[in-house]
């Protein structure tokens, strides 16, 4: 696996949370510096030795509601 891509959210109370795609890899952060720390420490965690990706994608999704 050369990639793994992670949809991210704003949690309801407060900071990020972010769940892989096609994993069962989910992790939480109250910053993005520290998303991306947490991130790469679950995928260490996931994987054995040599066989993690080698590239993270973070894909930010953001609900934004407006009067019609």
């Amino acid at each position: 696996m050369v990639e793994i891509i992670f949809v991210v959210e704003e949690a309801p109370e407060g900071g990020y949370s972010a769940r892989a795609v096609g994993e069962s890899i989910f992790t939480q952060a109250e910053s993005v510096a520290e998303l991306h720390d947490r991130v790469r420490d679950a995928i260490q965690c996931h994987f054995d030795p040599g066989t993690a990706p080698k590239l993270i994608r973070l894909h930010f999704v953001r609900d934004e509601v407006i009067a019609a």
